[in-house]
């Protein structure tokens, strides 16, 4: 399924010679990176939707949770960590 997913930013850099606004951004302890050219305006520890490893909008903490607990509800979540070639780590 493709959904976008909201995740928290843990560090921003530049790539490309400054170029390019990339994240590393924490689903739930799964940790991926994402672009962040659509949301200039994203800092560290703020949540994000990505989609397709593009953030796509801020969001607010609450709305965060809410959606990361339904994605896990519906099995979402499992998905995304067994397509990935990501980091898994504890909250």
């Amino acid at each position: 399924m493709c959904l976008a997913i909201p995740g928290k930013i843990k560090s921003i850099d530049y790539q490309y010679d400054g170029l390019v606004r990339m994240a590393q951004i924490s689903f739930g302890g799964i940790t991926k990176e994402a672009s962040l050219d659509m949301v200039p305006q994203a800092q560290v520890g703020d949540y994000v939707l990505v989609h397709v490893g593009v953030a796509i909008s801020v969001v607010d903490e609450e709305e965060a949770q809410k959606s990361f607990q339904y994605l896990a509800e519906i099995g979402e979540l499992d998905e995304l960590t067994e397509s990935s070639q990501i980091d898994r780590h504890p909250l």
